[in-house]
């Protein structure tokens, strides 16, 4: 009998022994999400329980995720390691599965229909790659020192990644990007993200300008690094001016030159759109090519592998503004859109009843609700639907115009809070399972929240991702409680680990 009492309670976990704080912060959120989606779906004119709303069955999945937080807490705590890549593996499975069986909503294939509710698997996913994440680096004889295990580690997020990309739901995808946050926090050296952080803003100059443009800007900027270094002479650097000059003015001269009458025999002979239009960059090329084989022969092991890093850097720079440009074309038509309205926002403002509509209801809405604002169930634009999809990827616009100021930061606050204490309850686990997955749901939890409010104010690009706890949606709801459910459950047993 003694030996019954004591494996109950290795498995069992009385509401003593849980995080107060984390777990206020997710039932908290979780009413007040309700409360918005009942708010914004006009629920409050039906019955509570109407499963033809959003409110209703949103109320269903609450009650349902209630059930499964106590079903976890009952659970043994060595369940979730002993069976983690058991459970990353058959999500993945379920996942692909959407690409033959899946239903299509709103251009992406990452839904299962069931009658009148439907689930994407890929919020589970979420959860099921913190738990691979979280066993993989915490065996026996794993770092992030070693080139297998960053491949490893990498592939385990980027495989569900790629499988959501196939899906068409760009923004789902980029979500797991967050375990680099992980990664980082268990060794991954820095130089990784700020070469992460590079190519981003790269690919974000390759967007804004002309690829051919960025990449003179790059050649000379290296070029001039090379030739700071090593101290080259004078002439080398009027060169470079001249070179600079003729890059920013290139195409004007050339357009002069075409015009001249004694010019007008060899023109016809010449592929004049071409020389205009790569000229400037050959000629940029051939002197940074100069510039770094006059200072990388006969020079020690020490300089070239320098000049090597600084060839790498460059040409990557180079070919991943043109990669941006080229995977732009590749985008369906309205996240093009998207992309373009955010990086012009000139255009967005001009644009209010095309693609900018979204964006610029959802700022007028938010702005609208002033310090307190105008009250529960009060809110013009969300009673007339002047914002889309506002019960789920626009929720924090009824926040905003419902509650104001003080909704918006009330909300913002309890979401620092919840995060500040994942990150305490990591740092005092003696497993380093339960350490490395509690960073890993802070990393989801996160990526959710900054890319959900936004996306909502015009600060990203609108990719259509949920807001954790709050947004309507069974399958995150569910996706959240799992992640938030186990970190509590082996919270309480971390003196046991």
């Amino acid at each position: 009998m003694s030996s019954i009492r004591g494996n109950f309670r290795n498995t069992a976990t009385s509401i003593g022994e849980l995080d107060y704080v984390l777990l206020v912060c997710y039932v908290a959120l979780v009413a007040i999400g309700w409360l918005m989606i009942y708010s914004a779906g006009g629920a409050y004119k039906t019955s509570l329980f109407d499963l033809g709303t959003n409110a209703g069955k949103q109320l269903l999945f609450i009650v349902a995720c209630m059930v499964l937080l106590f079903f976890i807490q009952m659970l043994d705590w060595t369940f979730w390691r002993a069976l983690a890549f058991p459970i990353y593996i058959v999500s993945l499975i379920v996942l692909a599965g959407t690409l033959v069986f899946g239903r299509e909503v709103n251009g992406a294939n990452a839904w299962y229909q069931f009658g009148g509710f439907s689930f994407q698997p890929s919020e589970i996913v979420k959860f099921s790659t913190c738990l691979a994440m979280a066993s993989y680096l915490s065996g026996t004889g794993v770092h992030l020192r070693d080139t297998r295990t960053r491949l490893v580690a990498f592939a385990l997020f980027l495989v569900p990644a790629l499988v959501i990309l196939l899906q068409k739901d760009t923004g789902s995808a980029l979500v797991f990007f967050s375990f680099l946050l992980v990664l980082y926090r268990e060794g991954l050296p820095g130089g990784w993200y700020a070469l992460a952080f590079g190519s981003a803003l790269m690919g974000i100059l390759g967007l804004m300008y002309p690829p051919l443009s960025v990449s003179m800007v790059v050649l000379l900027v290296s070029a001039g690094r090379i030739a700071w270094i090593h101290e080259m002479p004078r002439p080398w650097w009027i060169a470079l001016l001249v070179l600079a000059a003729f890059a920013y003015w290139g195409d004007d001269l050339l357009g002069w030159l075409w015009e001249q009458p004694w010019f007008a025999g060899a023109k016809g002979e010449l592929p004049v759109e071409f020389i205009a239009l790569w000229g400037p960059l050959a000629l940029l090329l051939a002197f940074w090519l100069v510039v770094f084989f006059k200072n990388y022969w006969k020079k020690n092991l020490i300089i070239q592998r320098r000049l090597q890093l600084i060839a790498l850097v460059t040409f990557l720079a180079c070919g991943i503004a043109f990669a941006a440009g080229y995977a732009y074309t590749l985008l369906p038509p309205h996240q093009q859109q998207r992309i373009r309205l955010w990086l012009n926002p000139a255009e967005a403002a001009a644009d209010t009843r095309g693609s900018a509509y979204n964006l610029l209801h959802s700022k007028m809405a938010i702005g609208s609700g002033g310090l307190f604002g105008k009250g529960l169930f009060e809110g013009n634009m969300t009673k007339l639907k002047y914002v889309p999809e506002q019960t789920t990827d626009f929720i924090f616009c009824t926040v905003g115009e419902e509650h104001g100021f003080v909704g918006v930061v009330g909300v913002i606050g309890l979401f620092f809070v919840m995060l500040y204490r994942i990150t305490q309850i990591a740092e005092r686990q003696r497993s380093n399972f339960s350490r490395i997955y509690a960073y890993s749901v802070a990393g989801v939890i996160f990526v959710h929240v900054v890319i959900n409010l936004g996306m909502t104010m015009g600060l990203f690009p609108i990719i259509g991702i949920p807001l954790p706890f709050i947004s309507a949606g069974g399958s995150s709801l569910i996706g959240f409680t799992l992640m938030v459910g186990v970190l509590l459950k082996l919270d309480s047993r971390r003196n046991l680990a």
